[in-house]
């Protein structure tokens, strides 16, 4: 598969990291390390080394996995290893793992001495569709996500499906959540095609087609003043969702699966434009409702989910905004709705099931 290119670098497919050995050959780092999770150490890290003809000269930086590390407390420590091992402007960073490892690591090195080049290898279908790609890096604060953070581009992207190999099922279901939504926004023929497969048959022409969407949004838009914010739908509600499970800590959701649950409400919420229809809400209610479980949003808790969007950072003048469908398809942005609209949509989405 041809790269894509995007703002200054390139996105690879399947190349078997050869790209990056041409460029850690072309260029002079003094040091380079590699940041992974405990997961991605054990399944990803001998993958990574084979391909790269046993590579050993990098350092190796290991954290916790999981969105509850993806903290402020968790990048003064990754600071902290970068200068104990003389990391300095000249270093290179190499991301290898998940959303959290390319959000995290991104956000790490775009700040360490004020910015040192990085590489994302995401490794989980959600890191690989979406989160390592856009130059948006960040970290979570009280449990609000990604409220601190950097637009910052990496040196390059590469993305190889045999790392998919090792991701359970419960999580490539999760990024399968954001390839339905790059349809939903800007392609209805290939929202058509993945509702009616299952996430384990992904194809790589699939991965392909969701990055060729969101690069295309974000070229257009790299700081997100306006069309990026299309690709913020089922996220204003998702991510106060995700938000309230984790804080809870009995049975968090995965990213997709709180993001399913937002793009059901917020589908709800299109149903104030008028070519958004009743058959429109159905068949995005349908689609989501086959692959996703339904967590039941309590009632007690409809104050704190919105508490929680009303820290959401595209917010203005003090109102909640939203993406929204004009038809499966196509997406528009910027859209109010105030707590009552909001409530009737967390009673829709109750309902359902």
């Amino acid at each position: 598969m041809k790269p894509i290119h995007s703002s200054g670098h390139q996105i690879h497919f399947e190349s078997g990291l050869k790209p990056l050995l041409d460029l850690l050959g072309s260029n002079t780092y003094s040091k380079i390390f590699v940041l992974t999770d405990i997961n991605t150490t054990e399944h990803c890290l001998p993958l990574f080394r084979q391909m790269l003809d046993d590579f050993n000269g990098f350092d190796l930086i290991e954290t916790d996995p999981g969105e509850e590390n993806k903290n402020i407390d968790f990048c003064i420590g990754i600071w902290k290893t970068l200068l104990d091992f003389g990391a300095d402007r000249k270093s290179l960073l190499i991301n290898l793992g998940g959303g959290v490892i390319t959000d995290m690591g991104g956000f790490v090195a775009s700040t360490y001495k004020r910015g040192i080049d990085f590489v994302n290898i995401p490794t989980t279908l959600l890191s690989q569709v979406d989160a390592s790609v856009g130059g948006k890096t960040g970290i979570d604060i009280d449990n609000v996500k990604n409220m601190v953070g950097t637009f910052s581009l990496p040196q390059a992207v590469f993305i190889e499906t045999a790392f998919l190999k090792t991701v359970p099922a419960r999580e490539m279901l999760s990024g399968y959540s954001e390839m339905l939504k790059h349809g939903l926004i800007a392609d209805k023929a290939y929202f058509d095609e993945l509702k009616n497969q299952k996430p384990a048959s992904v194809t790589a022409a699939q991965i392909y087609r969701s990055v060729e969407i969101k690069n295309e949004v974000v070229t257009a838009d790299p700081r997100e003043k306006g069309l990026r914010k299309i690709l913020n739908y089922g996220h204003t509600i998702g991510h106060a969702i995700e938000s309230y499970f984790l804080a809870e800590g009995k049975n968090p959701l995965t990213h997709g699966e709180a993001i399913a649950a937002g793009m059901i409400c917020e589908a709800w919420l299109s149903l104030e434009h008028e070519t958004f229809t009743q058959q429109h809400l159905e068949e995005v209610t349908r689609a989501f409702s086959v692959l996703y479980p339904h967590s039941r949003l309590p009632q007690a808790a409809f104050d704190e989910l919105i508490l929680l969007m009303q820290s959401d950072k595209k917010n203005e003048d003090g109102k909640i905004l939203f993406s929204t469908l004009e038809e499966p398809g196509k997406c528009t942005y910027n859209h109010a709705a105030g707590a009552d609209r909001i409530i009737a949509a967390f009673n829709y989405y109750n309902q359902l099931f």
